[in-house]
């Protein structure tokens, strides 16, 4: 990405967005729990399982982040066969597994006396859901504000969308002991038009035309600048949404909340940490590392939703788990990308990036 400190440089919204996201918490539960009926209203507002909502926020969230891609990038980063190997060895050779190691390690060990046998079962199985389900476009939002290799980020979306059509379904059926579950097609169809395709193409387009007659001066002061003050207002507006929808399970359930969180938490602190460990060991610099880590470590909470809902009904503990997935995951993530940025060190001798 040219000129890309500047690019990057945190103002007044990502310098304090630690604060910022735990006050948008905050105001969506109190939002969720003084107008209870507008959850109701904004549930209704989806297609394939996809709150429309949320996806105006994330375009709004992801597009600022395409402007600033040089596509160049794309094209060479599509060619680089070591980070896209360490990403696909995390979703697909570990995170499942761990994810199905910890759920039922908390679940039905360390919280055994807690949780009646049966609801155990159908939380270990939306956490199980949740860790087949590899990342969301959300993971660029991540990727951009850990500095990482933007270019790298964009291909290893695309590639896992590919690759969930493939192995999600056989690999969620072996790990949960069922089978004929069906791949939520129009679920993946949509969130891929609406968080990749048209973010990307509105984002190609804008940068071409504007580099073209403006020059890049320009086009980094008078359009990059504003962008991104738009791209993190997004992200929190998006929370607010996330917790005024979902929120209310906080309160009803903060036991089994929390109880799924643990192990949520641990099994993305492990994957992180086993991700940083495959990624300096075969040479891979920072800038491909840390989306390498932070995509292992997101889940496409839409595609756990549709399945669990479908498998298990949308009052099953399953779909439970898979919405603790949604509410936790830009805490959780922001944390990874606090931990990216605090471990860089540990790719001091690997300066140069895969691209």
């Amino acid at each position: 990405m040219e000129n890309d400190k500047g690019a990057r440089g945190l103002g007044l919204w990502e310098k304090y967005l630690t604060l910022w996201v735990f006050l948008c918490i905050i105001a969506g539960i109190a939002l969720g729990r003084i107008f209870p009926g507008l959850s109701t209203i904004l549930s209704r507002l989806e297609i394939a399982n996809v709150s429309i909502p949320i996806a105006i926020c994330l375009f709004w969230m992801i597009y600022p982040i395409m402007v600033q891609i040089d596509f160049r990038r794309v094209v060479v980063a599509s060619k680089t066969p070591k980070p896209i190997a360490t990403t696909l060895i995390a979703n697909w050779a570990i995170k499942p597994f761990t994810m199905a190691f910890f759920a039922w390690l908390f679940l039905s060990v360390v919280f055994k006396n807690l949780i009646p046998h049966d609801t155990a079962l159908e939380y270990r199985a939306g956490m199980i859901l949740l860790g087949v389900a590899p990342c969301t476009a959300m993971v660029l939002m991540w990727s951009y504000l850990a500095k990482g290799n933007m270019a790298h980020t964009l291909v290893m979306c695309a590639v896992n969308s590919l690759s969930m059509v493939v192995l999600y379904a056989p690999l969620a059926g072996f790990l949960l002991g069922v089978s004929g579950i069906s791949i939520p097609w129009a679920t993946i169809a949509f969130s891929v038009l609406i968080y990749i395709c048209i973010p990307l193409a509105a984002g190609y387009l804008t940068r071409s035309i504007s580099i073209k007659r403006r020059g890049l001066g320009w086009f980094n002061k008078r359009v990059v600048t504003p962008l991104k003050t738009v791209s993190v207002i997004a992200l929190l507006v998006t929370l607010i949404l996330l917790f005024a929808l979902q929120g209310h399970v906080i309160i009803s359930l903060p036991g089994a909340i929390g109880m799924i969180t643990i192990g949520i938490f641990a099994n993305i602190l492990v994957v992180f940490v086993l991700t940083y460990i495959i990624a300096r060991i075969i040479g891979i610099g920072y800038e491909d590392a840390a989306p390498s880590a932070i995509i292992a470590g997101s889940n496409h909470f839409e595609v756990a939703i549709a399945v669990a809902t479908t498998l298990f009904g949308i009052k099953s503990g399953a779909a439970l788990a898979t919405v603790v997935g949604v509410l936790t995951e830009v805490p959780m993530m922001l944390f990874i990308v606090w931990l990216c940025k605090r471990t860089k060190w540990f790719f001091h001798k690997n300066v140069n990036s895969q691209i």
